[in-house]
């Protein structure tokens, strides 16, 4: 067995090949992608421009011309943090556990993050915050958007929400319009199999990056890193997923997570693509994969499996395994579909995971007028009003507040530790 498992040792001559082709001055791979890098004005302006579009003084000021109101709403969130208003972890323990609590040790090592998805307009964002001071819930450690980019930076909701998140203490992930599906940022359709999600089945040919759209999803990716902060974008094709590797390794801060739209349903597709991270990783081994999202297919073995390799990797404190929990109701899996119980059984496992919730409670999404629903996140502002589906989303948003509750409330019970928007909740 042993002679036999020596025969999957890499040779250095093979691992020299690659380097030569990376660093070949005329390969036209990495030429393009240096081109691009040059187009924002090189790795450290374009890490400095990051830095500025970031804080909070610049945000305010691009939003005193975009929507002024939504300062009012950050200062608002600003003020309940420094206030105290909302509970605390410990006081949240309390609440569901009582005195018990005093005989738990929570081992914070193997918190779970508690992850939303997806918080589409900001001001469903401050009506969860509401909520949340109102009856002592927890807000997310980390939220997921899904909304088209240039309609969001239009409206002042993508300055919003990277300030917003930066309040709270949550990490943020966005959605660029060069996906798979049409429209793409310059208004062109983006994968010739599709015409928007009523032709979701084009995405059996790749969900779609085809042809030059690698190179514009790092183009896009650079403008919205630049110009707004953007540092954690979705990341879909396996193009872009080794561009965005390529790009850390020049010295670009840019970060990602693997969408569950890649499919990675099995360990040794994340062994592929935990491989790879390895290869381009920095000196220091980091990655800019901070986020896995497996598959809704995969089962507890295959995250532990993933873990392992994760973990031998060395990468067990950079890159987080999420996986959906709660799933909307329609159009992308069968229901009902609660993975709590798995993560109940998974969570004093694995480090470093996280726990998604896409839609409501399965005993309530059904029950509501308009059930939460995957192909929403394809739709306009404009087609939201023209469909009167404003009050229906709202409440889509505010299931999937109590979704994320449902679960911190199963870890604490559990005696399992979470992470939960950490300026809020940690005192």
């Amino acid at each position: 067995m042993e002679n036999i498992r020596n025969k999957l040792s890499i040779s250095k001559e093979n691992i020299d090949e690659i380097q030569k082709f990376l660093i070949d001055e005329n390969n036209p791979f990495v030429n393009d992608l240096l081109q691009l890098v040059d187009k924002y004005g090189g790795v450290d302006e374009i890490n400095k421009k990051f830095k500025e579009a970031r804080k909070i003084e610049t945000i305010y000021k691009k939003l005193e011309t975009v929507n002024p109101d939504y300062i009012d709403e950050l200062e608002w969130l600003i003020k309940q943090r420094e206030n105290d208003a909302f509970i605390s972890v410990d006081n949240y323990r309390r609440k569901i556990l009582g005195n018990a609590v005093d005989r738990i040790k929570f081992d914070d090592s193997f918190a779970v993050t508690l992850e939303f998805s997806a918080c589409q307009y900001f001001p469903f964002l401050i009506k969860g915050a509401k909520k949340a001071i109102s009856n002592q819930d927890l807000m997310p450690g980390r939220i997921i958007r899904v909304r088209y980019m240039k309609e969001q930076e239009k409206d002042g909701d993508l300055l919003a929400m990277q300030a917003a998140v930066d309040i709270i203490g949550a990490s943020i992930v966005e959605t660029l319009d060069t996906k798979g599906t049409a429209p793409g940022p310059d208004g062109m359709p983006v994968n010739i199999h599709l015409g928007g999600p009523d032709t979701i089945t084009g995405y059996f040919g790749g969900v779609g990056q085809p042809n030059e759209f690698a190179l514009k999803w790092i183009d896009e990716l650079l403008y919205y890193y630049t110009n707004y902060g953007v540092k954690q974008v979705l990341n879909i094709n396996p193009g872009t997923v080794i561009l965005g590797y390529m790009l850390y390794k020049l010295g670009v801060n840019n970060e990602f997570k693997i969408s569950v739209y890649m499919g990675n349903d099995n360990p040794y597709s994340v062994l592929w693509t935990l491989m790879t991270a390895k290869l381009f990783a920095r000196e220091d081994g980091t990655s800019p994969l901070i986020g896995f999202n497996l598959s809704n297919a995969v089962n507890n073995w295959t995250i532990e499996m993933s873990s392992q390799i994760r973990n031998n990797f060395g990468f067990e404190n950079v890159v987080r395994l999420e996986h959906h929990i709660i799933e909307t109701w329609k159009s992308i899996v069968r229901q009902p579909y609660d993975r709590t119980q798995e993560l109940l059984e998974i969570a004093p496992k694995v480090r470093n995971i996280s726990a998604k919730h896409e839609g409501g409670p399965v005993e309530i999404d059904p029950t509501r007028e308009h059930p939460s629903d995957i192909l929403d996140y394809f739709l306009t502002k404009e087609q939201i009003d023209e469909q009167s589906l404003w009050p229906h989303l709202e409440q889509n948003h505010m299931d999937r507040h109590t979704s994320v509750n449902n679960t911190a409330k199963a870890l604490t019970e559990k005696g399992l530790s979470f992470i939960a928007a950490r300026k809020l909740h940690y005192k």
